[in-house]
Protein backbone atom coordinates (compact mmCIF):
# COMPACT_ATOMS: atom_id res chain seq x y z
CA UNK A 1 0.00 0.00 0.00
CA UNK A 2 2.41 2.60 0.68
CA UNK A 3 4.62 1.63 -2.58
CA UNK A 4 1.12 2.19 -4.47
CA UNK A 5 0.84 5.82 -2.43
CA UNK A 6 4.47 6.44 -3.35
CA UNK A 7 4.19 5.86 -6.96
CA UNK A 8 0.40 8.85 -7.37
CA UNK A 9 2.70 11.14 -5.76
CA UNK A 10 4.92 13.34 -7.93
CA UNK A 11 6.89 15.89 -7.11
CA UNK A 12 6.61 19.62 -8.10
CA UNK A 13 9.70 20.53 -6.18
CA UNK A 14 13.57 19.75 -7.28
CA UNK A 15 17.02 19.84 -5.70
CA UNK A 16 19.73 20.23 -8.25
CA UNK A 17 22.24 18.74 -6.27
CA UNK A 18 25.08 20.00 -9.01
CA UNK A 19 28.68 19.20 -7.52
CA UNK A 20 29.45 16.96 -5.09
CA UNK A 21 32.27 18.03 -2.07
CA UNK A 22 32.63 19.74 1.30
CA UNK A 23 31.80 23.49 1.00
CA UNK A 24 34.60 25.16 0.82
CA UNK A 25 35.59 22.86 -2.57
CA UNK A 26 32.14 24.09 -4.21
CA UNK A 27 33.33 28.06 -3.28
CA UNK A 28 36.46 27.43 -4.63
CA UNK A 29 35.28 26.11 -7.82
CA UNK A 30 33.03 29.26 -8.21
CA UNK A 31 35.67 31.45 -9.18
CA UNK A 32 36.64 29.67 -12.42
CA UNK A 33 33.20 29.36 -13.30
CA UNK A 34 32.77 33.21 -12.44
CA UNK A 35 35.67 34.46 -14.47
CA UNK A 36 34.33 32.89 -17.55
CA UNK A 37 30.84 34.23 -17.02
CA UNK A 38 32.29 37.49 -16.65
CA UNK A 39 34.34 37.38 -20.02
CA UNK A 40 31.24 35.40 -21.82
CA UNK A 41 29.26 38.34 -20.35
CA UNK A 42 32.03 40.64 -21.28
CA UNK A 43 33.18 39.39 -24.54
CA UNK A 44 29.53 39.14 -25.97
CA UNK A 45 27.88 42.35 -24.91
CA UNK A 46 30.84 44.49 -26.65
CA UNK A 47 30.32 41.72 -29.92
CA UNK A 48 26.77 42.91 -30.25
CA UNK A 49 27.36 46.65 -29.30
CA UNK A 50 30.17 47.08 -31.96
CA UNK A 51 28.09 45.24 -34.87
CA UNK A 52 24.93 47.27 -34.19
CA UNK A 53 26.38 50.66 -33.59
CA UNK A 54 28.37 51.15 -36.73
CA UNK A 55 26.20 50.24 -40.11
CA UNK A 56 29.68 49.39 -42.35
CA UNK A 57 29.01 46.00 -40.28
CA UNK A 58 25.38 45.17 -41.12
CA UNK A 59 26.29 43.00 -43.96
CA UNK A 60 24.80 39.71 -43.41
CA UNK A 61 28.01 37.80 -42.03
CA UNK A 62 28.67 40.50 -38.96
CA UNK A 63 24.82 40.21 -38.46
CA UNK A 64 25.52 36.57 -38.06
CA UNK A 65 28.09 37.14 -35.52
CA UNK A 66 26.10 39.69 -34.00
CA UNK A 67 23.10 36.97 -33.39
CA UNK A 68 25.73 34.29 -32.26
CA UNK A 69 26.62 36.81 -29.81
CA UNK A 70 23.04 37.36 -28.31
CA UNK A 71 23.00 33.62 -28.32
CA UNK A 72 26.29 33.10 -26.53
CA UNK A 73 25.14 35.86 -24.22
CA UNK A 74 21.70 34.37 -23.23
CA UNK A 75 22.62 30.48 -22.37
CA UNK A 76 24.67 31.53 -19.30
CA UNK A 77 22.50 33.55 -18.13
CA UNK A 78 19.78 31.19 -17.69
CA UNK A 79 22.15 28.59 -16.30
CA UNK A 80 24.85 30.33 -14.72
CA UNK A 81 23.25 32.39 -11.83
CA UNK A 82 21.34 28.99 -10.37
CA UNK A 83 24.74 27.55 -10.28
CA UNK A 84 26.88 30.22 -8.70
CA UNK A 85 24.05 30.61 -5.66
CA UNK A 86 24.44 26.75 -5.29
CA UNK A 87 28.37 26.81 -5.00
CA UNK A 88 28.08 30.02 -2.15
CA UNK A 89 25.41 29.38 -0.46
CA UNK A 90 23.18 25.71 -0.86
CA UNK A 91 20.68 27.34 -2.65
CA UNK A 92 19.27 24.26 -5.14
CA UNK A 93 15.42 24.52 -4.98
CA UNK A 94 13.73 24.98 -8.46
CA UNK A 95 10.06 24.03 -9.07
CA UNK A 96 8.87 21.75 -12.08
CA UNK A 97 8.22 24.88 -14.13
CA UNK A 98 11.19 26.35 -13.46
CA UNK A 99 12.93 23.79 -14.55
CA UNK A 100 10.85 22.98 -17.95
CA UNK A 101 11.74 26.54 -18.77
CA UNK A 102 15.31 26.37 -17.87
CA UNK A 103 15.35 23.24 -19.84
CA UNK A 104 13.50 24.62 -22.84
CA UNK A 105 16.06 27.67 -23.08
CA UNK A 106 19.43 25.68 -22.87
CA UNK A 107 18.26 23.40 -25.50
CA UNK A 108 16.60 25.39 -27.74
CA UNK A 109 19.67 28.16 -27.68
CA UNK A 110 22.08 25.33 -27.67
CA UNK A 111 20.02 24.07 -30.63
CA UNK A 112 20.49 27.48 -32.47
CA UNK A 113 24.30 27.39 -31.90
CA UNK A 114 24.79 25.16 -34.24
CA UNK A 115 21.98 26.29 -36.99
CA UNK A 116 24.18 30.16 -36.46
CA UNK A 117 27.00 28.23 -37.93
CA UNK A 118 25.40 26.08 -40.76
CA UNK A 119 24.33 29.91 -41.34
CA UNK A 120 27.57 31.01 -41.21
CA UNK A 121 29.01 27.81 -43.10
CA UNK A 122 26.68 28.80 -45.96
CA UNK A 123 27.47 32.57 -46.41
CA UNK A 124 31.16 31.56 -47.00
CA UNK A 125 29.94 29.14 -49.02
CA UNK A 126 28.22 31.12 -51.75
CA UNK A 127 31.05 33.97 -50.64
CA UNK A 128 33.97 31.65 -51.89
CA UNK A 129 32.39 29.56 -54.51
CA UNK A 130 29.79 31.51 -56.07
CA UNK A 131 30.81 35.84 -55.45
CA UNK A 132 29.45 36.62 -58.39
CA UNK A 133 25.68 35.42 -57.21
CA UNK A 134 26.70 36.35 -53.62
CA UNK A 135 24.35 39.44 -52.81
CA UNK A 136 21.34 37.39 -54.92
CA UNK A 137 22.07 34.34 -52.25
CA UNK A 138 22.14 36.39 -49.43
CA UNK A 139 19.73 38.91 -50.22
CA UNK A 140 16.94 38.82 -46.97
CA UNK A 141 13.89 37.40 -48.83
CA UNK A 142 16.05 34.64 -50.08
CA UNK A 143 17.88 33.95 -46.88
CA UNK A 144 15.00 34.16 -44.79
CA UNK A 145 13.76 30.57 -45.71
CA UNK A 146 17.61 29.22 -44.55
CA UNK A 147 15.97 31.33 -40.95
CA UNK A 148 12.48 30.08 -40.58
CA UNK A 149 13.15 26.80 -41.35
CA UNK A 150 15.51 25.73 -39.55
CA UNK A 151 14.40 27.61 -36.68
CA UNK A 152 10.85 25.97 -36.81
CA UNK A 153 12.60 22.50 -36.26
CA UNK A 154 14.35 23.25 -33.45
CA UNK A 155 11.34 24.52 -32.03
CA UNK A 156 9.19 21.75 -32.47
CA UNK A 157 11.41 19.35 -31.13
CA UNK A 158 12.31 21.09 -28.04
CA UNK A 159 8.80 21.72 -27.19
CA UNK A 160 8.56 18.03 -28.42
CA UNK A 161 10.69 16.77 -25.66
CA UNK A 162 10.05 19.61 -22.62
CA UNK A 163 6.39 18.52 -23.26
CA UNK A 164 6.70 15.22 -23.18
CA UNK A 165 8.99 15.34 -19.90
CA UNK A 166 5.95 17.71 -18.43
CA UNK A 167 3.63 14.93 -18.94
CA UNK A 168 5.64 12.70 -16.38
CA UNK A 169 5.17 11.58 -13.23
CA UNK A 170 8.51 12.22 -10.61
CA UNK A 171 8.01 10.10 -8.03
CA UNK A 172 11.49 8.33 -7.67
CA UNK A 173 13.09 11.06 -6.35
CA UNK A 174 12.97 14.77 -6.55
CA UNK A 175 17.17 15.40 -6.41
CA UNK A 176 18.13 16.35 -10.35
CA UNK A 177 22.09 15.23 -10.37
CA UNK A 178 23.03 17.89 -12.56
CA UNK A 179 23.57 21.80 -11.87
CA UNK A 180 21.10 22.74 -14.11
CA UNK A 181 17.78 21.70 -15.84
CA UNK A 182 18.91 18.84 -18.23
CA UNK A 183 16.67 16.48 -20.30
CA UNK A 184 17.62 13.36 -19.36
CA UNK A 185 18.93 14.76 -15.88
CA UNK A 186 14.88 15.45 -15.52
CA UNK A 187 13.49 12.47 -17.09
CA UNK A 188 15.48 9.61 -15.65
CA UNK A 189 13.37 10.52 -12.06
CA UNK A 190 10.62 9.42 -13.75
CA UNK A 191 8.36 6.56 -12.01
CA UNK A 192 7.10 5.89 -15.20
CA UNK A 193 8.32 4.08 -18.52
CA UNK A 194 10.47 6.72 -20.27
CA UNK A 195 10.73 5.31 -23.61
CA UNK A 196 9.58 7.49 -25.94
CA UNK A 197 11.59 10.35 -24.15
CA UNK A 198 14.60 8.69 -24.86
CA UNK A 199 13.26 8.35 -28.71
CA UNK A 200 12.14 11.70 -29.34
CA UNK A 201 15.27 13.15 -27.66
CA UNK A 202 17.92 10.93 -29.71
CA UNK A 203 15.72 11.85 -32.64
CA UNK A 204 15.89 15.85 -31.77
CA UNK A 205 19.55 15.35 -31.43
CA UNK A 206 19.84 13.69 -35.30
CA UNK A 207 17.70 15.94 -36.53
CA UNK A 208 18.88 19.03 -35.39
CA UNK A 209 22.70 18.62 -33.91
CA UNK A 210 23.55 15.91 -35.85
CA UNK A 211 22.22 17.47 -39.02
CA UNK A 212 23.33 21.13 -39.03
CA UNK A 213 26.87 19.47 -38.48
CA UNK A 214 26.57 17.28 -41.48
CA UNK A 215 25.42 20.12 -43.55
CA UNK A 216 28.30 22.37 -42.21
CA UNK A 217 30.64 19.40 -42.79
CA UNK A 218 29.34 19.62 -46.93
CA UNK A 219 29.65 23.09 -46.94
CA UNK A 220 33.15 23.64 -46.02
CA UNK A 221 34.44 19.79 -48.21
CA UNK A 222 32.64 21.99 -50.86
CA UNK A 223 34.55 25.45 -50.00
CA UNK A 224 38.06 23.47 -49.90
CA UNK A 225 37.57 21.81 -53.32
CA UNK A 226 36.88 25.22 -54.73
CA UNK A 227 39.93 26.25 -53.22
CA UNK A 228 42.14 24.30 -54.62
CA UNK A 229 40.13 23.93 -58.08
CA UNK A 230 40.81 27.45 -58.43
CA UNK A 231 44.27 27.18 -58.22
CA UNK A 232 45.35 30.08 -55.72
CA UNK A 233 43.96 29.07 -52.65
CA UNK A 234 43.75 32.18 -49.98
CA UNK A 235 45.28 31.56 -46.65
CA UNK A 236 42.76 33.55 -45.30
CA UNK A 237 39.86 31.47 -46.34
CA UNK A 238 41.56 28.36 -44.96
CA UNK A 239 42.58 29.37 -41.65
CA UNK A 240 38.89 30.86 -41.42
CA UNK A 241 37.42 27.69 -42.26
CA UNK A 242 39.56 25.83 -40.51
CA UNK A 243 39.53 27.68 -37.36
CA UNK A 244 35.58 27.43 -37.29
CA UNK A 245 35.92 23.84 -37.69
CA UNK A 246 38.06 23.48 -34.50
CA UNK A 247 35.83 25.56 -32.73
CA UNK A 248 32.50 23.82 -33.87
CA UNK A 249 34.20 20.50 -33.61
CA UNK A 250 35.13 20.88 -29.67
CA UNK A 251 31.55 21.99 -28.66
CA UNK A 252 30.17 18.97 -30.22
CA UNK A 253 32.28 16.87 -28.80
CA UNK A 254 31.33 18.56 -25.18
CA UNK A 255 27.63 18.25 -26.04
CA UNK A 256 27.57 14.83 -27.44
CA UNK A 257 29.89 12.93 -24.29
CA UNK A 258 27.00 14.68 -22.20
CA UNK A 259 24.09 13.82 -23.87
CA UNK A 260 25.63 10.08 -24.19
CA UNK A 261 26.40 9.65 -20.66
CA UNK A 262 23.13 9.27 -19.43
CA UNK A 263 22.34 6.54 -22.40
CA UNK A 264 25.69 4.57 -22.27
CA UNK A 265 27.30 2.59 -19.21
CA UNK A 266 30.16 4.42 -18.46
CA UNK A 267 32.72 4.71 -15.78
CA UNK A 268 32.38 9.31 -15.75
CA UNK A 269 32.66 10.32 -12.18
CA UNK A 270 29.91 12.67 -11.24
CA UNK A 271 31.56 15.67 -10.87
CA UNK A 272 33.23 15.28 -14.36
CA UNK A 273 30.25 15.05 -16.12
CA UNK A 274 29.50 18.32 -14.76
CA UNK A 275 32.22 20.32 -15.59
CA UNK A 276 31.79 18.25 -19.22
CA UNK A 277 27.76 19.52 -19.05
CA UNK A 278 28.76 22.80 -17.77
CA UNK A 279 31.67 23.29 -20.39
CA UNK A 280 29.44 22.59 -23.63
CA UNK A 281 27.75 25.53 -22.35
CA UNK A 282 30.48 28.34 -21.34
CA UNK A 283 33.62 27.05 -23.37
CA UNK A 284 31.80 28.25 -26.69
CA UNK A 285 30.11 31.31 -25.22
CA UNK A 286 33.89 32.70 -24.32
CA UNK A 287 35.60 31.32 -27.41
CA UNK A 288 33.29 32.35 -29.79
CA UNK A 289 33.67 36.29 -29.85
CA UNK A 290 37.30 35.76 -30.22
CA UNK A 291 36.84 33.24 -32.95
CA UNK A 292 33.97 35.28 -34.92
CA UNK A 293 34.54 38.60 -33.58
CA UNK A 294 37.75 39.51 -32.63
CA UNK A 295 39.65 37.58 -34.85
CA UNK A 296 37.41 39.14 -37.71
CA UNK A 297 39.34 42.31 -39.29
CA UNK A 298 36.70 44.88 -39.33
CA UNK A 299 35.16 44.04 -35.49
CA UNK A 300 38.93 44.08 -34.27
CA UNK A 301 39.53 47.43 -35.78
CA UNK A 302 36.67 48.81 -33.92
CA UNK A 303 36.99 46.90 -30.72
CA UNK A 304 40.71 48.68 -30.59
CA UNK A 305 39.15 51.80 -31.02
CA UNK A 306 36.62 51.14 -28.18
CA UNK A 307 39.60 50.03 -25.96
CA UNK A 308 41.42 53.29 -26.62
CA UNK A 309 38.12 55.73 -25.77
CA UNK A 310 37.58 53.68 -22.81
CA UNK A 311 41.48 54.22 -21.37
CA UNK A 312 41.34 57.89 -22.41
CA UNK A 313 37.85 57.82 -20.34
CA UNK A 314 39.65 56.00 -17.26
CA UNK A 315 43.00 57.80 -17.46
CA UNK A 316 42.79 61.23 -18.40
CA UNK A 317 38.59 62.30 -18.60
CA UNK A 318 39.01 65.85 -18.28
CA UNK A 319 40.51 65.82 -21.81
CA UNK A 320 38.25 63.09 -22.78
CA UNK A 321 35.59 66.01 -21.87
CA UNK A 322 37.28 69.02 -23.55
CA UNK A 323 37.79 67.14 -26.88
CA UNK A 324 33.96 66.58 -26.39
CA UNK A 325 33.06 70.13 -25.93
CA UNK A 326 35.70 71.12 -28.60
Amino acid sequence: MSEYAARNISHTDFILSGFSGSREWKQLLFIPFFLLFVMSVTANSMIIFIILSHRALHSPMYLLICVMAFVDLVIPIFVVPNMFLNLLFNWNHISLMGCLVQMFCIHFFGSVQTTILLWMALDRFYAICTPLHYNEHMRFSAFLKFVIIPMLRNAVFISAIVGLARSLSYCQSNEIKHCFCEHMALVTLACGPIYVNNVVGLCCAFFTLAADVLFIVVSYVRIFVSLFKSGRPSQKAFSTCITHIIVMFVGVIFALTSFLSYRIKNDMSFNSHMVISTMYLLVPACLNPIIYGIRTKEIRQQVIKAMKYLHQVLIFPRDVHLLGRV
